[in-house]
């Protein structure tokens, strides 16, 4: 390996990597296999890959191409050298709007072009869910069609030309009538004409094998089309010129509820007379809330055009009239569209989570049959899962007649592996009863090219590998895949990770107490990796700001996965290469809520930074930020926060101060508040007033002892509302709830002194045991609230969150962890549900700004938003994360990635704002961040409303 790593290293301009990341990253895609590759080449341009073939072939080392790494058959792994276009070879060459063309390199991201099509009202025609990340080199190696293949066709229906380096060098360009074919290719098709016109199912979606047919003269001879879905295994693609169609100037969905699936599946033939531009079709048991759709067991999500609305909308009702249906919605609003397409799109992910928690796996994921025969291949599946105890959640392209599943396969035992190959064989005959093809979109890769020979034999299965001869002789692309395959039982990723659940802090309630289950969620969808953030969406903050696949949730996943494999990260929770991978990870909780299969890396992060400083020295930072509560509470009992203050403004002693404390040198200290929010409590009083509920308000680190003025300003805001405010207890033993002090004489003699605290800071740093400490101390302060029915009021979403959250999840054998957290509110949570006939004070002004990554993540929103509308505050805030994220934002080493962070939506959002807009920041790293970076003041929603009560 060294000596094909410094060869590569000498021809090459673009990045090698042999490194344990560089190689951990590329070990699996999206489906059930893994295989460990040598090293991984980004390369430059067409010059850099012909030199990597020249190398591998010169040491007989394979070679794979790789785009998003979302192909569900395993396509995208092997055991040589991985190039990943993703890189630099990612380019929109350009767009002729005239000739409806476009020229794109391999890694180009469809979303990118689609963004560069839509102002000349084209499109590319295939779309499928993983639009936002997969590649255009990727979908010509897998022919990818997506929802609109009722309209658009698949993508080699879109293909014209292909730039492509044959194994040995060759720079082929692929075209209709014997364009660019390798020598002996027409030889081999003119011996076979009678095999090909007679072998291959006539099915819209038929891609498993080779398209050699496209290779008929009546069809064109076109060499491009037919190596479209070889799944790099004839050639590398450098550059492609692709069609674009007319994208409808309005468009309308219209759902329609069936009783159960196999009624919409016999449905939905019968309308593509009517030129619908998809019929997507999902049943129940795959929507966790049918909140939003039409009555029924399943839906149909038929899709029509226009150049109006009216028109769009016209046709999605002579859809529905001409449906049979339970019962139907049809939606022109495009927010609403969206929603009810998310659904869709995330059913990749959510499918890997049966309703019972239980995990299920790709494998049988794209078949597809006639349309006309869905609704029994469907019945004949369902019994086939019967018989042999498995289940499974159908939905897809049902226009189409592709069918997309996950299955709940045992693939951790011998005896569930067997099962699985198995039920492998005996679908594979009845997709081919049903006149079928065993890959309807995906790929064959190593999941079903075993099975080829029964759908088209072994004479054409053999003219595969002839095929394949003549593009490639060595067998140095992408070997063991379409021909001469692995077992499609045989390096299972799953095979690697430990049988023993490993020893762990948190609970991981839903993946049975279960880390390494916990770490399977990621099945490489790769949502994580979209370049940009849509509406109100968080993750992956890190991946798009540094645009490496190490700092993206799916990246990360896939190095604790090889932490638990232990072959190729050997040093457990040592890992110096997950650690690095962590280290950017900003802890915002975003992949807890938009992964697909909710991820928490945070989670994952913090259990990791436990066991990986255990025993050791932690870095400065740890000690400086992790420990903050009680050096803030120390501040504020020696009551020398003016004189750190004064320390602080003094720019050599605030250098060496960061310095020792780990803290970025671009930081400035955050003041410290003269009067804590508690002091200024007691000197009001220290007593609830008012005779309506009671609730608890959480004077949290940051609102304490940073920014008391949201505490003053959430006081007003509950006690005009009618509530009685209280803080609370701060003796352990007899506290009385309600005064938020409890100075009896009795209680003074008989109860310690604390201060409640959620524990973020030590959870985030990974300093589990004493976040444990911290909580259990809490949750001995609050044994008296607990007893009674008042709710726990949280101002800052970060708290709220650790809360709701890392609360029950790390002391999950404390009961009263899981009562604390279901009592926990947020303030406009509270006022909605303790104060509901209360009307907000009419502030009528615009609201800019930024809902904060936690709340999005783990709390929601949707009580703030109406709260702001009924206070006038009009403006929706940004998605994504502000960048501070706590502690992360302040450790030396992670300024540039926070300020890129911030510079996505944040910042742009304040400056667009219009004069006189609120930007409104609840968590006080969102206002650091802003103050910090903008010199803007951002406010908590208390403040405004307090002072619009004035």
């Amino acid at each position: 390996m060294t000596d094909l790593e410094a060869a590569l290293r000498r021809a090459v301009r673009g990045e090698v990597g042999f490194d344990t990341t560089s190689r951990a990253l590329t070990t699996m895609d999206a489906s059930n296999y893994r295989r460990v590759p040598l090293g991984a080449v980004a390369p430059r341009d067409a010059d850099d890959v012909a030199a990597v073939l020249e190398v591998c072939r010169e040491h007989g080392v394979p070679v794979v191409a790789r785009g998003g790494g979302t192909s569900i058959a395993g396509q995208a792994t092997g055991t040589g050298v991985v190039l990943d276009f993703t890189r630099h070879m990612n380019r929109l060459v350009g767009i002729d709007p005239q000739a409806r063309t476009a020229v794109v390199q391999p890694g180009l991201v469809l979303d990118r072009l689609q963004d560069a099509a839509a102002p000349h009202g084209l499109r590319f025609g295939p779309d499928p869910s993983t639009h936002s990340r997969c590649t255009l080199g990727g979908m010509i190696g897998n022919n990818s069609c997506g929802s609109h293949s009722v309209a658009w066709g698949t993508t080699a229906d879109s293909v014209r030309e292909l730039s492509v380096l044959t194994a040995r060098g060759r720079r082929l360009r692929l075209g209709q009538e014997w364009a660019g074919a390798p020598e002996g290719l027409r030889g081999l098709v003119d011996g076979e004409l009678a095999r090909l016109r007679t072998g291959f199912p006539d099915l819209p979606r038929r891609i498993s094998g080779y398209a050699l047919d496209a290779l008929l003269p009546e069809r064109g001879a076109d060499v491009a089309r037919s190596f479209c879905g070889s799944e790099g295994t004839l050639g590398v693609l450098t550059e492609a010129v692709v069609g674009l169609v007319e994208s409808p100037r309005a468009r309308a969905l219209a759902v329609l509820g069936y009783a159960d699936e196999a009624g919409a599946a016999e449905a939905a033939a019968g309308l593509l007379p009517l030129g619908p531009l998809t019929v997507e079709g999902m049943a129940v048991d795959l929507v966790p809330s049918t909140e939003g759709l039409p009555r029924g067991g399943a839906w149909l999500f038929v899709e029509t055009g226009g150049d109006t609305e009216a028109e769009a909308r016209t046709r999605a009702e002579a859809v529905v009239r001409a449906a049979d249906v339970v019962d139907a919605l049809v939606v022109t609003d495009p927010g609403g569209q969206r929603t009810l397409w998310r659904i869709r799109e995330d059913a990749s992910g959510t499918a890997t989570r049966m309703s019972d928690g239980s995990e299920a796996w790709p494998g049988w994921e794209d078949c597809a049959v006639p349309p006309a025969r869905l609704g029994g291949y469907l019945r004949d599946f369902r019994r086939l899962l019967t018989a042999h105890e498995l289940r499974g959640t159908p939905y897809g392209h049902f226009g189409d007649g592709c069918i997309h599943v996950r299955i709940d396969f045992d693939l951790l035992s011998p005896d569930g592996v067997a099962r699985f190959r198995r039920f492998s064989q005996e679908l594979a005959d009845v997709v081919v009863a049903h006149g079928g093809s065993l890959s309807g979109e995906h790929g064959d890769g190593q999941a079903r090219a075993e099975l080829l020979p029964r759908m088209y034999g072994a004479e054409t299965v053999a003219l595969f590998e002839r095929a394949k001869a003549v593009w490639d002789p060595d067998d140095l692309l992408n070997p063991g895949m379409l021909v001469r395959p692995a077992p499609l039982d045989a390096n299972l990723r799953f095979s690697v990770l430990p049988r023993e659940p490993v020893d762990v802090e948190f609970g991981y309630p839903s993946d049975g107490g279960d880390f390494s289950a916990a770490v399977r969620r990621c099945v490489g969808v790769a949502k994580c990796r979209t370049t940009s953030v849509s509406g109100a969406g968080v993750m992956c903050p890190s991946y798009r700001a540094t645009g490496e696949e190490a700092h993206s949730t799916r990246g990360r996943a896939r190095l604790l996965h090889e932490m638990l494999a232990g072959e190729l990260v050997t040093d457990g929770w040592r890992s110096p290469e997950v650690r690095d991978a962590l280290d950017l990870c900003l802890s915002c909780k975003g992949c807890r809520s938009d992964c697909p299969v909710e991820v928490d890396m945070a989670t994952y992060k913090a259990e990791f930074l436990h066991h990986h400083y255990a025993g050791r020295r932690r870095p400065a930072a740890h000690y400086a930020m992790g420990w903050l509560p009680v050096w803030l509470r120390w501040a504020a009992r020696t009551r020398t926060a003016p004189v750190v203050n004064a320390l602080a403004s003094v720019r050599p002693l605030a250098a060496v101060a960061k310095r020792l404390g780990g803290i970025a040198r671009e930081r400035e200290v955050p003041r410290l508040a003269g009067e804590t929010f508690s002091r200024w409590w007691r000197r009001r009083g220290g007593r609830p007033a008012g005779g309506g509920d009671l609730v608890i308000l959480w004077p949290d680190t940051f609102t304490e002892h940073l920014s008391p003025s949201v505490g003053r300003a959430a006081v007003r805001v509950l006690e005009a509302a009618g509530l009685r405010v209280a803080l609370p207890p701060t003796l352990r033993g007899r506290a009385v709830v309600g005064d938020g002090t409890s100075r009896s004489a009795l209680a003074l003699l008989t109860a310690r002194r604390g201060q409640v605290c959620c524990g973020l800071t030590y959870v985030s740093t990974g300093q589990l045991d004493r976040a444990r400490a911290v909580m259990r101390r809490t949750l001995d302060l609050m044994a008296p609230v607990l007893e009674t029915s008042a709710p726990v009021v949280v101002l800052e979403p970060s708290c709220a969150a650790a809360l709701r959250t890392d609360l029950p999840e790390l002391l999950h054998d404390d009961p009263r962890a899981a009562r604390l957290a279901a009592r926990v509110l947020t303030l406009a949570e509270a006022l909605e549900r303790h104060a509901p006939d209360w009307t907000p004070p009419q502030v009528n002004l615009p609201a800019v700004g930024q809902t904060h990554c936690h709340q999005h993540a783990v709390l929601g929103d949707a009580a703030d938003r109406r709260l702001r509308e009924s206070a006038g505050l009009a403006g929706e805030l940004s998605g994504g994360c502000c960048g501070l994220a706590g502690n992360f934002g302040f450790e030396a080493g992670h300024y540039e990635v926070s300020a890129a962070c911030a510079e996505e939506q944040l910042l742009p959002a304040v400056r667009e704002a219009p004069d006189g807009a609120v930007v409104l920041a609840d968590g006080f790293s969102c206002r650091t961040q802003l103050e910090q970076l903008a010199g803007v003041r951002g406010r908590h929603l208390a403040e405004v409303l307090a002072e619009g009560l004035e």
